[in-house]
């Protein structure tokens, strides 16, 4: 698939150095009592966090198999407000925060209606494939911080 295939291929939406990716709620993402599992918008916050990678360009396995780059979480803090319900439509809304030699720093917010359901911080190392830290690769830092500037002029 060519990257312009792939970009457009990709869910969810650029708006204002923001990314917005829509998710409906399964039965299988639901705890007994017909609510979202608290630790299922983590998963939600990890799609999203791909999917911008691929609006931007960018593929984890492209970087992974030209030379070990990778991700972890290296903090992440959750607020749980509201709970989603089956057959919820969320967004998940992800904004670059701040980028250092080796780490991006997000947030990501599930809504519902536009209405903050939860609200996640997070810090994300760039490693390599022995786990060391290493500054994130030019062509990822160039794109998200032309995210970052797209953002701040709104």
């Amino acid at each position: 698939m060519t990257e312009l295939a792939e970009k457009q291929a990709a869910p969810g939406r650029l708006a204002d150095g923001l990314h917005i990716y829509p998710i409906r709620i399964f039965y299988e993402d639901t705890d007994a009592a017909g609510l979202v599992y608290y630790a299922n918008y983590l998963k939600f916050a990890e799609r999203a966090r791909t999917e911008i990678m691929r609006q931007v360009g960018i593929q984890h396995s492209a970087l992974r198999a030209a030379d070990g780059t990778a991700f972890i979480v290296r903090h992440c803090a959750v607020d749980y407000r509201l709970p989603a319900r089956l057959d919820d439509l969320i967004e998940v809304h992800t904004r670059i925060v701040r980028l250092s030699g080796a780490a991006i720093e997000a947030e990501q917010i599930a809504k519902r209606d536009g209405v903050d359901l939860v609200r996640m911080r997070l810090k994300l190392a760039c490693i390599d494939a022995a786990g060391r830290p290493i500054r994130l690769p030019q062509v990822l830092r160039a794109a998200l911080e032309s995210l970052q500037s797209e953002g701040a002029r709104t």
